[in-house]
């Protein structure tokens, strides 16, 4: 038997989860073929098959964690091929033989159906079915600890969903792995590395969001998220300390002439900052559109890992759960973060009298080593006033 090990991904990752198996004991797969899902800890990507040949064993379940280099499948009559340099593809890493562009398999959604023959792995892990054992990851259920109540032994759905309700008289406990895992060291590292201030400033954005309907009603692609993206990339050429990188190594700031815009999203994986790259050169529309496209397949689970990096500067959207104002986390590798609160009907100082006009509050959390409080305050007001009349943009290009 030839065994294949868990690859390094090309993320300075030491371990994996294995998600999904598309495979099973006894299966016939060819060169290339998808053998798994697995998360890293920015995406999920897919493992192509090193080997054709047949499945002799699996050494690892779905929703085991698996250190690089640790055998996962074994291959029974594998025929070797030469394997390509890795190469980034919309869900599927490419450390599989070179096959011709054309002739690389296309990442497919499968549906498990919950009468798939019992797998049983090779590490003493829980009987189960595919489609239970994904559900046990989905609600942090670690199978190894389950009883089974199912023929054989098996862990059956009812088992993982009971397991997963906190009981009264103990706490639930949730494997601490995977994007959670990540985000967690990415937030303590920039926390304790970068000294965060915030600064906040509230803001009658009345006018942009009559402008967000006008250009709706016009059948054009218009939200607020996007316009305030746009009035942050109007705003950098002005204040480009906010658009920078602490070099710690050569002791050098760096002042990026591009915006690339990382858009926080909350996924069920957790917390994700896809980027859209060259934010600068995109219309309004253009905008919208991609903060939509990316915002959409990262709550499915497609984003890949090289869409998660390069961001110099952030934006995240706390209003969208009904919040007002927040403190954000600078995401590590940039100079600040900008969270933008729940667009309010308030009475409001509009011409000399009182009103009701639609305001919002702005927050923006930057890495004092690189920002000063009056540069931070300068580009706050100038995104402000865009937002406050969004003809002002004339007065910033």
């Amino acid at each position: 038997m030839k065994d294949f090990a868990l690859p390094d991904l090309g993320e300075g990752l030491t371990e994996s989860e294995i998600v999904e198996w598309h495979v099973a004991v006894g299966d016939t797969v060819t060169l290339n073929q998808p053998l798994a899902d697995v998360e890293t800890a920015k995406a999920i990507v897919q493992l192509p098959s090193p080997f054709a040949g047949v499945i002799g064993a699996l050494y690892a379940s779905a929703g085991d964690t698996v250190r690089v280099g640790a055998p996962i499948v074994g291959f029974e009559g594998a025929e070797a091929a030469p394997v390509a340099a890795p190469a980034r593809e919309r869900g599927l890493v490419g450390y599989g033989p070179a096959v011709a562009s054309g002739d690389r398999p296309k990442r497919k959604t499968r549906t498990l159906p919950e009468e798939q023959p019992v797998f049983v792995p090779a590490r003493g892990a829980a009987l189960s079915t595919p489609p239970v054992r994904k559900l046990a990851h989905d609600l942090g259920v670690d199978l190894a600890v389950l009883t089974g109540t199912g023929e054989g032994g098996a862990v059956t759905r009812e088992d993982v969903v009971s397991a997963s309700k906190p009981v009264a008289t103990g706490d639930r406990r949730i494997p601490i792995k995977g994007v959670r895992k990540a985000t967690a060291a990415a937030m303590v590292a920039s926390a304790f590395t970068a000294p965060h201030v915030t600064e906040f400033l509230t803001v009658d954005v009345t006018r942009s969001s009559e402008l967000v309907g006008r250009l709706k009603a016009a059948g054009e692609r218009a939200s607020m998220l996007a316009v305030v993206a746009k009035a942050l990339c109007l705003a950098l050429p002005r204040n480009p300390s906010l658009n920078s990188r602490w070099d710690e190594r050569a002791q050098e700031i760096v002042e990026f002439a591009a915006v690339n815009l990382g858009i926080a999203v909350a996924t069920p994986r957790g917390l994700m900052v896809p980027v859209i790259r060259d934010a600068h050169t995109l219309s309004l529309g253009a905008l919208t559109e991609s903060i939509g496209a990316l915002a959409a397949t990262a709550r499915a689970g497609e984003t890949t890992p090289a869409a998660l990096t390069g961001g110099t500067i952030s934006i995240t959207n706390v209003g969208v759960f009904g919040v007002d104002t927040g403190t954000p986390i600078i995401n590590p590798g940039e100079a600040a973060i900008l969270a933008m609160g729940a667009v309010r009907r308030l009475p409001w100082e509009y011409e000399g009298e009182v009103a009701l006009r639609e305001i919002m509050t702005l927050s923006l959390s930057f890495d004092h080593r690189l920002v000063d409080g009056e540069q931070a305050a300068k580009f706050l007001v100038d995104i402000g006033r865009v937002l406050v009349d969004p003809a002002t943009v004339l007065a910033l290009v």
